[in-house]
């Protein structure tokens, strides 16, 4: 087992590292370049073409490392399901923004229902040809479950959906998604490994493509991973913590993806009833941070930073 866990990591690793010049200077060709609001960071507008679509070399790293894993593995096989059925979804967003040219790519209903399919075949997977319980694990009482019943799918569709769109909002500074993920995705590996799950083939390969994605995603970026690698990410987080009936966990190391969304939504809600007021200087939270003059590099290392403590104590909570 440990020379599985060794061999996905630094083969996805590997992959991620090889492909990523070969990739990135593709998509700069295709001039896939992001397109970065005037009303954003003053900072930001430097980053004016710049690569998306780079989740591509996330999940070509991921995929690649799991086919030799799957067959001893099969319990990955949904965990690669709903990344990249998410992931899908965000290359049609993405490819439909800077290929098409139309700023807000897919509409919010047609992205919301694409989601809305990918995790209603997850779930039939789940609870057709798995022993996978909806029933979820709760933090730090051994042995204590949470069931909802019948009312266990469509918190599962609330789970995995917000899941994946707080991650989409976490992508927006160089390294913020992958530095977040990459630890969340080590916890999971630990747990996973710790649980003898049979999910670390694939935990640890997304850690080690992140790791190699790092190396071009750090700043000053040289390849944003877009909407196809923030939505991949959500959907594997999501995905990973069902495999072992872990969810709840998502609210302790996910707690900034949490923080990105309901951020989001507090904006709104407050412009909305006020009249034009704002809570924050600008939504998702970060760009609060950055307008209250914050460096980019700072945000970055102080959401890591929370994210690698959450994940310590979410370690204490597994066991």
């Amino acid at each position: 087992m440990d020379r599985t866990i060794l061999m996905s990591v630094l083969l996805s690793f590997g992959v991620s590292v090889v492909l990523g010049p070969v990739v990135i200077p593709f998509l700069r060709r295709l001039k896939v370049g992001q397109t970065v609001r005037d009303e954003g960071p003053e900072s930001h507008l430097k980053k004016n073409g710049t690569p998306t679509m780079g989740g591509i070399l996330i999940l070509m790293s991921v995929v690649i490392t799991s086919v030799f894993f799957v067959k001893d593995c099969p319990g990955i096989v949904p965990v690669l399901f709903l990344m990249l059925g998410f992931g899908l979804i965000g290359f049609l967003d993405d490819y439909i923004k800077v290929v098409w040219k139309r700023s807000m790519g897919l509409k919010a209903w047609q992205k919301f229902l694409l989601q809305i399919v990918v995790t209603g075949v997850f779930v039939f997977y789940l609870t057709r040809y798995t022993d996978v319980s909806l029933a979820m694990k709760v933090p730090f009482i051994n042995n204590q479950y949470l069931d909802f019943g019948w009312m266990n799918i469509p918190v599962l569709f609330f789970v995995v959906i917000g899941t994946g769109n707080g991650t989409n909002f976490t992508d927006g500074l160089d390294g913020l998604a992958s530095s977040v993920t990459v630890l969340v995705a080590t916890f999971f590996s630990v747990a996973a490994i710790g649980m003898g799950s049979g999910i670390e083939p694939v935990t640890c390969a997304v850690a080690g493509a992140l790791l190699g994605f790092l190396l071009f995603n750090v700043h000053p970026a040289s390849v944003f991973m877009g909407d196809t690698g923030s939505l991949a990410l959500g959907g594997f987080v999501a995905a990973a913590a069902y495999m072992m009936q872990m969810p709840l966990f998502i609210v302790i190391v996910g707690f900034i993806y949490l923080a990105e969304v309901l951020s989001v939504m507090l904006q709104v809600v407050y412009f909305k009833l006020t009249g034009g007021r704002r809570i924050f200087k600008m939504a998702p939270i970060h760009h609060h941070f950055e307008l209250c003059g914050w460096p980019e590099t700072r945000v970055v290392a102080v959401f890591s930073i929370v994210t690698a403590l959450l994940c310590l104590v979410a370690l204490m909570g597994v066991w």
